[in-house]
């Protein structure tokens, strides 16, 4: 140590230089060698190709990868650099050879490089190949044999060598040449690949063959040579012929790949996609956009969730359509009108805050809120229905009432907890429509919003009755990434248990499609809880269905919002959603979280807690939340005479005669319709002639006349006047419900007038007051 000071102080210059020369020599190589830009690429689960976005300098360039197949490996070290493990980066021996040659030949005629080099080379791009340029490149060469393993640097070239064309790197030539990946190339194909680098114009279709082939074939018989391959190897492997053109890239989730390319581009992403799944849902939805073509419907989604790990398993973004049907569109993250979608979510809110329970009967009747005028899909009314059958034949009427009843903010505030992010304005801006398709959400958030409700039944049963903090999380398509629920706690994250498993119940007997209708007589058949939904103008489609392991979503329409006839959920949708779900193992129906429940006496006819006036009840399982519901309403107790045909009092009847009876009773409105879909249903007795206290109500028609013949003048500007139909009613205070041909037309309350112009032909009037009483009227409209 003493001496080396010494000589320092003595030669400062020198030693100046020396650590100049050094510190040049340690950072005259970057860090980062290539900075090239490189495409996108994604694989399955398992590492199999689904698709790659060409990188922006227009090159098929895979990002970097430090895994190279050993016959590649060995193809190129014996037809490149034989003493690849020997030399410190370059080899005096070759160069002194290329030396001379080119000497001799007055020009460069031979390299002389070793692998290391040409990585050096390669990294300096566009450098004039001179002896100074050469030089420079043997120092760069030391100096990452210093830094970097040998396969390392074997990486580096695999991965950036030219391999003719715009194709670039080892992967992205044994898929554009031999479509597939290079760990699956034979020996004749790594052969191939190992001597195009050298001469990379030679892969051209139809060029060059044959002087490609003989180079290959030297390269084989070399490393029979050196006992690389046995003969029968090397037999087989020179009969092997040439690839003729570039093979087109898989493209299986095409866009998966461009949602990927916008967050992680240019890098080379494992995703978690099943590939037998996405390539199976491929098919499918290629043989139903075959179908739906043909009525003019073009586009088409489909998202497979996994409820456990919430991973994306399948990722359809749109159909193998055209441009001009908007193929690149992907429609799974694009906001589309709900259709009844949402009505699921209604259901379970108003379970949850104890509001209603799952057979509750709820009205059916012509109902108008403003100028908002709700219909049922099929135009006809069942007067009262169970709230269940309600929502498992997605009814709007019972919908809309249900909403308003329930409040729009309440139910709003339930979906701002599902994160449905294009749910955007609030409440009053959606109306009542809200729940008919009057808002707008996509496919991702709503198959995410499945999947947190099943799992939330799945972990409460799995975790002591507890729930976990974060169950409405975002999906993942990333295979590095773990989603996390949260912390567990006693406290629901926004439904309870019970209320899914109910409404789950619901779903499970929604109407299947035609070939799957009879499903439940099936020991094979899967319980699915789903739902559809179709927009108004029939724009859009949808069909959601969960298991206990598993949420599949459909979307069926035109991306440019065109409707079409028979673009309807169950139409469409649906057979897309069940031939998914034959693809994916049988799950378990979900376990019955029967902490959140609690058996209680519910009353037959009406779905309430049974009252004491209830004559058929039955034992159910509730949510616990449901216990603060009210009991029966519509069972009252009446009087009637010993023959039980009028009812009666003490003013009319003696004590001893009078019998007392449980008497089912509906709003007038509601059994009016009531009864047309329920033949066994009474209406209350009339009063005995002579009962005190109890006053007849009676309804007259003032104007039409009975079986009037009608002749409606048209006014000065061609407009037909009304017609102006009016009663007189004992209790003018009540409200009148007025149909023309059992067609509801409004209501009226103390004037009993109401303008109406009906078409041409015989009629039929029929009112209806709040206490069920009811006249009818028939006339004619002519000419």
């Amino acid at each position: 140590m003493f001496k080396l000071k010494k000589y320092i102080k003595k030669h400062k210059i020198k030693t100046a230089v020396f650590v100049v020369i050094l510190a040049f020599y340690v950072f005259c190589l970057p860090k980062q060698l290539f900075k090239d830009p490189t495409a996108t690429v994604i694989t399955s689960k398992n590492n199999i190709l689904l698709g790659a976005q060409i990188a922006k300098d227009g090159q098929w360039r895979f990002p970097y990868n430090d895994s190279i197949p050993e016959k590649f490996k060995t193809c190129i070290v014996q037809f490149e650099d034989e003493y690849f493990y020997k030399h410190p980066g370059f080899n005096p021996i070759s160069i002194f050879k290329a030396l001379r040659d080119n000497l001799k030949s007055d020009g460069i005629k031979r390299g002389g490089s070793t692998i290391t080099q040409q990585v050096i080379r390669l990294s300096r791009k566009g450098q004039k190949r001179t002896y100074f340029e050469k030089l420079k490149e043997i120092i760069l060469a030391t100096r990452l044999e210093f830094r970097d393993s040998k396969n390392k640097i074997l990486a580096y070239y695999s991965s950036n060598a030219p391999f003719g064309g715009n194709v670039v790197g080892l992967d992205a030539a044994s898929w554009r040449y031999f479509n597939r990946n290079a760990n699956e190339l034979s020996w004749a194909e790594s052969a191939t690949l190992a001597v195009l680098p050298n001469a990379p114009s030679l892969i051209y279709p139809g060029k060059n063959q044959e002087k490609l082939l003989r180079k290959r074939n030297r390269l084989l018989k070399k490393l029979l040579e050196n006992t690389v391959i046995d003969s029968l190897t090397y037999s087989l492997s020179i009969a092997e012929s040439l690839p003729q053109k570039p093979y087109t890239l898989p493209q299986m989730a095409p866009h998966l790949l461009q949602k990927v390319g916008q967050i992680h581009n240019g890098k080379r992403i494992q995703t978690t996609i099943n590939f037998k799944l996405q390539n199976r849902i491929n098919h499918i939805v290629k043989t139903h956009y075959n179908q739906l073509s043909q009525n003019e419907i073009y586009n088409a989604a489909v998202l497979v969730l996994d409820v456990k790990t919430r991973q994306v398993l399948a990722y359809v973004g749109n159909t193998p359509t055209d441009k001009a049907h908007q193929k690149d569109v992907d429609i799974i993250d694009k906001p589309r009108s709900t259709g009844s979608i949402l009505k699921p979510f209604l259901y379970a809110a108003m379970l949850d805050s104890g509001d209603l329970l799952p057979n509750t009967l709820v009205a059916d009747v012509p109902t108008q809120f403003g100028s908002y005028n709700p219909e049922n899909y099929n135009k006809t009314y069942d007067g009262a229905v169970p709230a269940s059958y309600a929502l498992s034949r997605s009814l709007n009427v019972p919908a809309v009432i249900m909403l308003q009843e329930f409040g729009l903010d309440r139910f709003h505030h339930y979906l701002k907890g599902l994160k449905l992010k294009d749910l955007k304005y609030n409440a009053n801006h959606y109306g009542l429509s809200l729940i008919l398709g009057g808002a707008e959400s996509n496919l991702w958030d709503l198959c995410k919003s499945y999947a947190g409700l099943s799992s939330t039944l799945n972990h409460f049963s799995e975790n002591s009755s507890e729930y976990f903090s974060n169950e409405f999380c975002e999906p993942t398509f990333l295979a590095s990434k773990k989603i996390d629920f949260g912390t567990i706690a006693k406290d629901k994250t926004l439904f309870d248990a019970g209320s899914i498993y109910l409404t789950y119940e619901s779903l499970k007997e929604v109407n299947r499609p035609e070939s799957d209708e009879s499903w439940e007589f099936f020991d094979s058949s899967k319980e699915i809880a789903w739902k559809t939904g179709t927009s108004f103008g029939f724009r859009d489609a949808w069909a959601i269905g969960t298991t206990k392991d598993y949420v599949v979503g459909v979307w069926v329409g035109n991306a440019d919002g065109e409707g079409r006839p028979g673009l309807v959920g169950v139409q469409t949708a649906a057979p897309i959603l069940f031939d998914v779900f034959d693809l994916l193992p049988n799950s378990d129906w979900f376990s019955k979280p029967f902490d959140d429940m609690q058996r209680v006496t519910i009353c037959k006819q009406s779905g309430y807690r049974a009252s004491p006036n209830c004559n058929e009840t039955e034992e159910k399982f509730i949510q616990v939340a449901g216990l603060k519901t009210k009991p029966c309403p519509y069972h009252i107790l009446i009087h009637l005479d010993k023959n039980e045909s009028f009812q009666v009092n003490s003013s009319c009847e003696d004590l001893s005669n009078i019998k007392h009876k449980s008497w089912f009773v509906l709003p007038p409105l509601m059994a009016y319709y009531y009864k047309t879909k329920n033949p066994f249903y009474k209406p209350l007795p009339r009063f005995k002639a002579g009962c005190l206290g109890e006053n007849e109500i009676s309804i007259d028609f003032i104007y039409p006349k009975e079986n009037n013949s009608i002749f409606l003048p048209k006014d000065f500007d061609g407009q037909t006047n009304d017609l102006i139909l009016k009663i007189a009613h004992s209790k003018p205070e009540s409200t009148v419900f007025w149909y023309v041909d059992d067609t509801f037309v409004g209501s009226t309350k103390s004037i009993h007038e109401l303008a109406v112009i009906p078409k041409y032909g015989k009629h039929s009037i029929t009112v209806v007051d709040e206490f069920g009483n009811e006249a009818k009227r028939d006339f004619e409209i002519s000419n």
